[in-house]
């Protein structure tokens, strides 16, 4: 992930740690639970294992996500969120909220109620 040289405010910087259409997704997929990438694979419908793997990099560069690796064979990872992560969670439940508010203005509840979503 590269970041640029100069930002104007805090607020920029976490846009730059989070942009994107998956990081938000997988943070908000693992948020209460570690996880294996197998596991995030199936749970986010279009994402390919290799877009999931580079966005769980950047999400360890900047200590959002971090990973416990065992050993052993076959090689069995874990994510999870760090205490970063975990604050990130909560500006994530906000807008998954909001989402969900919109969708209901929408009369999309059929959507949430398919994925079993609570509003």
């Amino acid at each position: 992930m590269k970041l640029r040289k100069e930002y104007t405010c805090p607020l920029e910087f976490v846009h730059d740690m989070i942009k994107g259409k998956w990081k938000t997704i997988i943070v908000f997929q693992i948020r209460d639970r570690r996880v294996s990438l197998s596991e995030l694979q199936k749970e986010i419908n279009g994402i390919s294992q290799k877009m999931l793997i580079e966005q769980l990099k950047e999400l360890n560069e900047f200590n959002i996500v971090d990973k416990k690796v065992y050993d052993g064979y076959p090689l069995k990872v874990e994510y999870f969120l760090t205490d970063r992560g975990m604050k990130m969670l909560s500006a994530i439940n906000i807008m998954q909220e909001v989402g969900i508010d919109y969708m209901l203005d929408l009369n999309l509840q059929h959507i949430l109620d398919e994925k079993g979503i609570s509003y």
